[in-house]
């Protein structure tokens, strides 16, 4: 019939193929000229590491060693100019991300940043296995990454399922690896989905490691 479909499988078929992917986003923020952006941020970074005294104090309790601005300022978006800039060029790394995964939505719903933080990490600290709930896509912007700074690492989301499994060959394919690892380099950005569980471990290097965390969501 005219204007029909064919159902036919193709005949020659892969045998095996890749179904649920995990999808991770790593681009440079801009094609070029990010340097100037990049060390105003560094500034402002660490001029709110010197007067936040709340979150000072949250960090002497929950990340010893680090600073991290998000028990007490999170959306650095909508207070500093700097940051603002950052997130409107993080929204068209997020916009391509989402075409990436097929999310769906019209005129009415979009995907927003909802909350930006800093981070610094001197020797010893560390970012402990964790994902970011009530959020759609998360992600970091490296603003200083000095050379042996420590890596993010990504677990395969199916671990906690994988009842019995034999460990995976040393030479495993990327693809069929339990963890993944990113090397970090200042100007990148690095998108993932909100419930992917990622960490950093603990810095071996004397000098800062110093990222600007966000989280989008879904209105």
């Amino acid at each position: 019939m005219a204007g029909s479909r064919s159902t036919r499988a193709p005949r020659r078929q892969t045998r095996v193929r890749a179904w649920f992917p995990t999808l991770i986003y790593n681009a440079p923020l801009l094609p070029k000229g990010s340097a100037a952006l990049t060390r105003s941020l560094l500034a402002d970074c660490y001029k709110l590491r010197e007067h936040d005294e709340e979150g000072l104090r949250w960090c002497r309790t929950h990340y010893p060693d680090g600073y991290t601005s998000y028990s007490s300022f999170s959306r650095l978006h909508q207070s500093f100019s700097v940051f603002t800039e950052l997130a409107r060029h993080l929204d068209r790394h997020v916009r391509a991300f989402a075409r990436r995964l097929d999310l769906g939505g019209d005129e009415r719903h979009r995907l927003e940043m909802t909350d930006c933080w800093v981070n610094i990490m001197p020797r010893h600290a560390v970012h402990a296995l964790h994902l970011h709930p009530v959020s759609t896509i998360s992600g970091t912007f490296y603003v200083k990454t000095p050379r042996g700074a420590s890596q993010l690492r990504f677990e395969d989301p199916r671990l906690s399922r994988m009842m019995a499994a034999p460990p995976r060959r040393s030479d495993a394919r990327p693809e069929n690896q339990q963890q993944i690892s990113y090397d970090v380099k200042a100007g990148q950005v690095v998108l993932f989905e909100s419930w992917l569980r990622h960490e950093v471990r603990p810095s071996t290097v004397d000098e800062e490691r110093v990222s600007v965390s966000f989280n989008y969501n879904w209105f």
